[in-house]
């Protein structure tokens, strides 16, 4: 039982996590596109330079619980992606460093160097995590040591691809619509124009990619699920998005906001809880495969960690919900060091 509660808690401390660091994601991948001068750069950093930080939390807890509730399960993790796991930890930490130095430099050509690697700390992680979970889904070549028998390239499949593009335009067009609602001008124009633009791409991506998970992962099919579990999250998914295009069409970029929201939470939730109960699945034997029950650790420190969690977790949502409070409206100069 406390296995289950704590898979279902890793899933949804994922789905947060990229409901608050894919708009981030979405911002940093558009700023070349939005951006066209100085003072609009600075504009389009200012939109989150209260947040990112405070957003990248959610992540550090999702690998806490990961390490701390299935420790087997991390070990495959990080040895099955290890490329796509650096790879994204570089690029966090090119992103993190450009919002922290950029402001600092005073010549252009450094700041444009600092510009690229917002663009690119932001672009490869939307793509890579989007990889990396339709590849967790379908499975893994597992050894029976718990060995990771593929490399980089392996990853790169049909599904793997299909998520990664999935990801991206999901963030993307989420980034795009808060944009809409921070900042003002020529880069609201622009992030709206690419809101607009980028909405029926997004639908029919989500469209083709959860119809190629129904039909070529037979764990959506598996008996420890609901027959109507696929269903759901389709739905959970793309109704969402028709939202996303009528508040779009309408400018009402809160309520737009709040649906891509609720899509990522679903696709995030309903990909993650597809693969219950593994954790890692092996696609050369489904024996070799890290599973919630033989990765989780003790039954003790689990309840320990509930206890702390039920505690503490509810005081981050309060003090983050303050801070997006505090900074509510559009981004004004000066905020946040800029």
């Amino acid at each position: 039982m406390l296995e289950t509660v704590w898979f279902v808690t890793w899933a949804l401390l994922w789905a947060i996590y990229f409901v608050l660091d894919g708009y981030d994601f979405g911002v940093g991948s558009l700023m070349p596109f939005v951006a066209k001068n100085e003072e609009e750069r600075d504009g389009v950093y200012r939109s989150i330079a209260p947040f990112w930080d405070g957003n990248e939390v959610w992540l550090i807890t999702a690998g806490g619980v990961t390490f701390a509730a299935f420790p087997a399960a991390y070990a495959q993790l990080f040895s099955a992606l290890y490329s796509p796991l650096m790879l994204i930890l570089f690029a966090l930490i090119l992103r993190g460093s450009a919002l922290a130095l950029r402001s600092e430099m005073e010549s252009a050509p450094a700041r444009r160097l600092w510009d690229g690697c917002f663009f690119l700390g932001s672009f490869l992680p939307a793509l890579l995590f989007g990889v990396a979970f339709a590849n967790l889904l379908q499975g893994i070549p597992i050894d029976s040591e718990g060995r990771y028998t593929g490399n980089l390239l392996t990853l790169l499949n049909v599904q793997g691809l299909l998520g990664g593009v999935a990801f991206l335009a999901l963030f993307l067009m989420h980034g795009a619509i808060w944009l809409s609602l921070k900042t003002e001008g020529k880069v609201q124009e622009r992030a709206a124009r690419m809101a607009q633009r980028l909405w029926v791409p997004l639908v029919l991506l989500m469209i083709l990619f959860l119809a190629w998970l129904m039909v070529h992962n037979r764990q959506l099919a598996s008996r420890e699920l609901p027959a109507f579990f696929p269903w759901a999250v389709l739905a959970g998914a793309l109704v969402p998005l028709l939202g996303t295009g009528w508040f779009v069409s309408r400018k009402a970029w809160a309520q737009a906001w709040g649906t891509t929201a609720v899509s990522i939470v679903s696709i995030t939730m309903g990909v993650i809880l597809a693969m219950y109960p593994y954790m890692v699945r092996s696609s050369l034997n489904e024996d070799f495969s890290a599973t919630i029950v033989n990765s989780a650790s003790s039954p003790l420190t689990l309840k320990i960690m509930l206890g702390v969690a039920l505690v503490f977790v509810p005081l981050v949502i309060l003090y983050q919900a303050w801070v997006y409070w505090i900074f509510r409206g559009k981004a004004r100069k000066g905020e946040a060091g800029y």
